[in-house]
């Protein structure tokens, strides 16, 4: 075992994060962060240290592209290795790409994905797999790609641990980023950025650069060093926050406003339910109703046994007959007031409001939210106004928030 205190090697940022994963608090971990967040320097040095305490594990190393492996992560596991102190304790070879303990004869093996039947034939001398780090996880071919393969890994043994580390690409939409978002018991999502290195591990001219960045292009700055996905500069929304909403907070919710754009088939009948804090100009969105071939009557049945009587509910006037079908059934449903410059107005209008999405309650408005982007010509510049199109939701919440929009415009 390494002399080296492992605090001494590891950045700070990592700590909790190291303690859980050898207590085994998670299976899965997500590490994201942009340049200089430290994320590959930590996974390499927990790796080793892991396999020395489980000395009948194996881990796995694997990146989307085989030649890929030797100056990028390959690379990184013989520092890390150094770091801890423990060299001479590995032996390190190209052909084929591992490290291997000496003492028990375990190995870090290094692979790409673009040879899938190797890596199905991938076994361990003795023991098992136990550990997996896919590197550049955004650069695989989505989650599909990634279940299949630890769908070839992950067996034979009691305990298992897999990291994925990336740089949060550009768009929001992307598999990575999106996947990231996605809650679940036995994962681990750890997010830093380069703020939370020690300094004199960067060097001078790293924070030389990020500052200059900074002052130069910031958009690029977030999405470089901070590791935020930015977008693409087609998005519409631009002011979303993914995050939990709980029953607490629900109940503390005292503005309600709720909507609905009609639809049948081929588009689906949204509705929106929705708080508004005006003095924090944030929307939060509480609860949806996305489906297809619903009569008037169902629909308003769902909304009824939810208990939504509490708001009015603004619909789409352009079907008069619908909004009369949900008065009679009980329901405070008015038409929404059209006219000229409405729909611009109203998207302006919630474009520079905060909008809170909580993916477990409302994931049809995440989506459509995440995904709604300006259009573009053929030769890729943005077009102005917008696509009428997959914004159903979109819409829904526009009528939900008319008659705050046309009471105080855009500054309230």
């Amino acid at each position: 075992m390494s002399s080296i205190k492992l605090s001494s090697v590891l950045g700070p940022a990592y700590y909790n994060l190291a303690h859980d994963v050898f207590q085994h608090g998670h299976t899965y971990y997500d590490l994201s962060g942009g340049r200089g967040s430290l994320k590959s320097s930590c996974i390499s040095l927990l790796v080793p240290l892991l396999l020395i305490t489980h000395p009948d594990t194996h881990a796995l190393v694997l990146r989307k592209v085989g030649n890929t492996l030797r100056d990028s992560v390959y690379a990184q596991y013989i520092w890390a290795i150094g770091e801890l102190g423990m060299s001479g304790c590995w032996d390190a070879k190209v052909s084929p790409m591992e490290l291997t303990y000496r003492k028990t004869g375990q190995k870090i093996m290094f692979r790409g994905a673009d040879d899938p039947m190797k890596l199905k034939s991938i076994k361990a001398p003795f023991g098992y797999i136990a550990v997996t780090h896919f590197e550049e996880k955004d650069q695989f071919a989505g989650r599909e790609e990634i279940r299949n393969i630890l769908q070839s890994t992950m067996r034979g043994g009691s305990v298992f641990w897999n990291f994925e580390s990336y740089n949060p690409p550009i768009s929001r939409d992307n598999w990575a980023n999106k996947d990231s978002l996605d809650e679940r018991e036995d994962r681990l999502c750890h997010k830093s950025t380069y703020l939370e290195a020690p300094p004199e591990w960067l060097g001078e001219q790293f924070l030389l650069d990020a500052a200059h960045l900074r002052e130069q292009d910031e958009r690029a700055y977030r999405h470089e060093y901070l590791g935020e996905a930015v977008g693409t500069g087609g998005n519409v929304f631009e002011n979303l926050e993914f995050k939990t909403i709980t029953d607490e907070q629900i109940k503390s919710f005292d503005r309600i406003y709720q909507g609905v754009d009609w639809g049948f088939a081929p588009d689906p009948f949204a509705f929106i339910r929705a708080h508004y804090d005006r003095a924090r100009e944030t929307i939060y969105l509480i609860d949806e109703l996305y489906v297809n071939r619903w009569s008037n009557e169902r629909a308003a049945s769902w909304i009824k046994e939810r208990g939504y009587l509490d708001a009015y509910i603004t619909c789409d006037s352009a079907e008069p007959k619908s909004v009369a079908d949900f008065r009679a059934c009980g329901l405070p449903a008015k038409s929404a007031v059209k006219g000229p410059g409405s729909v611009e107005h109203g998207m302006k209008w919630l474009q520079v409001r905060k909008i809170v999405i909580d993916r477990a309650r409302t994931p049809n408005a995440y989506d459509e939210f995440l995904n709604y982007e300006y259009d573009r010509t053929k030769d890729g510049d943005f077009i102005s106004g917008y696509p009428d199109e997959k914004n159903h939701l979109i819409d829904a919440l526009r009528y939900a928030m008319e008659r705050m929009s046309r009471r105080f415009g855009s500054s309230a």
